[in-house]
């Protein structure tokens, strides 16, 4: 694996450091990653490409670009996995890695990038061994002898390391990741596991560590529960990640984990297992729309692991509509809070014991439910007059193929204009200006007053109703004389 080049850019793709390390590739190549980077749609980014017989590689980071440049047939994932150890040195160094940070550590970042790395190729990239020689005053230019795990096998662990006592711990960490159907169907499940340790021995240890490992059962030729078999159950792990320090060509052999420990804390390994486990704590919700835009939540929380077993410090997470406003909890453990930020309910519960079944209620305010409502109802009253106008007038034998529809604004029952031939009748309702001889207007006209007077009448006296009927006629008259 060799690179040719390797560059830190901004979020605008201008070079803040360059490490020209083979001198086979211009210099010039990075105008090209910043026109692929920033003008490619997010769907299109590919941290891999090749472009007029040179590779390019990169990562980003925050607000940087971490990029290597090379012509060689070289490991585009070694490459990777060089500029992810990069990232991490400096964040040891700086804490966090930013734009700022680099721009305010120039000496010690190109100090690093040429310890970690000598013409192309990975030298050192164990941020605890850099440390030893590489300090913060190292731009004084001391000259510093470098320490012999740099010439050893064991880059990440320093000779003379001594202990008054000699303790290791080792952690298990395991997430449950769970995808349910609406009807409770279990579609998916995974563990994601992890093991943590913190070494403190003397000297160069050689620890070996064991696991209930499938492929090692069957390779031993032991098999797993049943009479006369070996206790425990046995598990395969798929996409096994280990620290640098363990002896790969060993696990491939017999499946033992063989390690000289880094000094201090590291994750040793990480995995992946594919089984089917149910639920430790199931949710069951249920969503209420009330009147008067408020909506109610029930969520019923059930632990299904054993009694003597203890859940604790557990947050059950509620998504909620954003408009959601003047919440009310009432639960029989725990406590719940309304997070605006996250658009949701968290409900915490410190201790969840084992069998255990809690309930909780939750009320909201939605404008947004008011709002639909009133567009809904409003929508509905208009449609029923119109169809009504519209049923009079096609029975009323008005209706001619050359026609346009309008949409009149008009508030009350008001005059016929007689520039346009329109009537505006009620609120947002649309009308039909139609008709070429002087017969056919005045027969939708008329059609169009009785049937607005049979609107604007309905559940009035009929005294009043005869009234209304007769200034319609006086209307019609006055427009349509006898003379014409």
């Amino acid at each position: 694996m060799t690179a040719s080049a390797v560059f830190i850019l901004d979020v605008k793709g201008k070079v803040i450091i360059s490490r020209n390390y083979r001198g086979d590739v211009p210099m010039n190549c990075v105008e090209r990653f910043a026109g692929h980077v920033l003008e490619a749609e997010e769907a299109d980014e590919r941290p891999v490409w090749l472009e007029h017989g040179t590779t390019y590689v990169y990562i980003k980071y925050n607000n940087l670009y971490i990029m290597a440049v090379t012509q060689r047939n070289s490991n585009a994932a070694m490459i990777l996995l060089f500029l992810y150890r990069l990232v991490e040195v400096l964040k040891d160094y700086f804490r966090e890695l930013e734009e700022e940070s680099i721009r305010d550590n120039f000496v010690i970042t190109y100090e690093l990038m040429d310890e970690m790395m000598d013409f192309g190729y990975p030298q050192i990239s164990e941020a605890k061994i850099l440390r030893e020689y590489i300090t913060q005053e190292a731009h004084k230019l001391e000259v510093v002898k470098p320490p012999m795990a740099v010439t050893n096998a064991v880059s990440w662990r320093s000779e003379g390391i001594k202990h008054r006592k000699n303790e290791i711990f080792l952690d298990v960490v395991e997430r449950l990741n769970l995808l349910v159907a609406a009807n409770g169907t279990l579609l998916r499940s995974e563990i994601l596991g992890s093991l943590k340790m913190r070494s403190y021995l003397s000297g160069m240890p050689e620890l070996k560590l064991g696991l209930n490992d499938k492929l090692l059962f069957e390779a031993t030729g032991r098999r797993t529960g049943g009479r006369g078999m070996s206790k425990g159950k046995a598990v395969e792990m798929e996409d096994i990640k280990f620290h640098q320090c363990v002896r790969l060509a060993r696990f491939e052999n017999d499946r033992t984990i063989s390690f000289i420990p880094p000094d201090g804390e590291f994750e040793l390994m990480s995995y992946r297992l594919n089984t089917q486990v149910k639920p430790l704590i199931w949710i069951e919700a249920v969503v209420e729309p009330h009147s008067h835009s408020r909506i109610e939540y029930m969520i019923k929380a059930k632990s299904q692991f054993k009694q003597r077993s203890t859940a604790n410090n557990v947050e059950i997470v509620i998504p909620v509509p954003s408009d959601a406003d003047t919440p009310s909890f009432k639960t029989s453990i725990g406590t719940v809070k309304y997070a605006p930020e996250r658009d949701a309910i968290v409900w915490s519960i410190k201790q969840f014991h084992g069998g255990k079944e809690y309930l909780m209620r939750a009320h909201f305010g939605l404008p947004s439910v008011s709002n639909e409502e009133d567009k809904k109802r409003q929508t509905a009253d208009h449609r029923q007059v119109r169809d009504s106008i519209f049923h009079s007038v096609r029975h009323s034998g008005a209706i001619f193929e050359d026609h346009r529809e309008e949409w009149l604004p008009g508030a009350s029952l008001g005059t016929v204009h007689h520039a346009e031939w329109r009537l505006s009748v009620a609120h947002g309702m649309s009308l039909i200006c139609l008709g070429e001889t002087f017969a056919q207007r005045r027969s939708l006209v008329l059609a169009l007053l009785v049937t607005a007077l049979r609107v604007l009448c309905s559940g009035f006296h009929a005294k009043k109703c005869v009234a209304g009927w007769k200034m319609c006629c006086r209307v019609a008259s006055c427009l349509f004389p006898a003379s014409e």
